[in-house]
C-alpha cells in the first residue's frame, strides 16, 4: 500500500474510531434508561442521539470504509449490498444479514417521523448496536493487517 493510501486508511479509521466511541457512550447511557412506552424529554434526546450516532457509524462503515477497502483490493465498490457481502467475505462483519438489518434501521431512522414507529426504532437500535460496534473491531483488526 502506498504511503498516501496508508494515510487515507488511517484517517478513515480514526473517523471510524471517533464515531464508535460516541455511539458506545450513547448506547451505555440508553441502556440505563431502557426501552419503555413513554420517555422524558431528556430521555428522548438521549435516544435520538443514539439513533443519529448509529446511523452515522453505519454510513461510515458502508460508504467510506467498505468502499475504500474495495478500492485498495482493486475491486469495484458496487452497490451497498455488494459492499456488505464483500465485508462478510473478508470477515469485517459477522453476517451480511445482520448488516442489512443495520442498513434498514439506518434508513428507517432517516425517514420515519411517527412517534410510535420511532419507539420501535429505538428498540431495534438497542438490539443492533452491539453488532455494529463489533464490526468496527473486526474491521480495525483487518485493516491493521494490510
Amino acid at each position: 500500500m502506498t504511503e498516501d493510501l496508508n494515510k487515507l486508511v488511517q484517517k478513515e479509521l480514526q473517523l471510524l474510531e471517533d464515531a464508535r466511541q460516541v455511539l458506545a457512550y450513547s448506547f451505555a447511557k440508553c441502556s440505563k434508561i431502557g426501552i419503555k412506552t413513554d420517555y422524558t424529554p431528556e430521555e428522548l434526546e438521549s435516544f435520538e442521539s443514539l439513533c443519529s450516532r448509529f446511523a452515522r457509524l453505519s454510513d461510515i462503515m458502508t460508504q467510506k470504509i467498505f468502499r475504500l477497502l474495495a478500492e485498495i483490493a482493486l475491486e469495484q465498490p458496487g452497490t451497498v449490498r455488494d459492499r456488505i457481502n464483500r465485508a462478510e467475505k473478508w470477515n469485517l462483519i459477522e453476517t451480511a444479514e445482520d448488516f442489512v438489518a443495520i442498513r434498514i434501521v439506518r434508513n428507517d431512522i432517516a425517514h420515519e417521523y411517527l412517534p410510535e414507529a420511532i419507539r420501535d426504532i429505538f428498540k431495534k437500535v438497542m438490539e443492533l448496536t452491539p453488532t455494529l460496534l463489533k464490526s468496527v473491531s473486526l474491521t480495525t483488526d483487518y485493516c491493521s493487517k494490510l
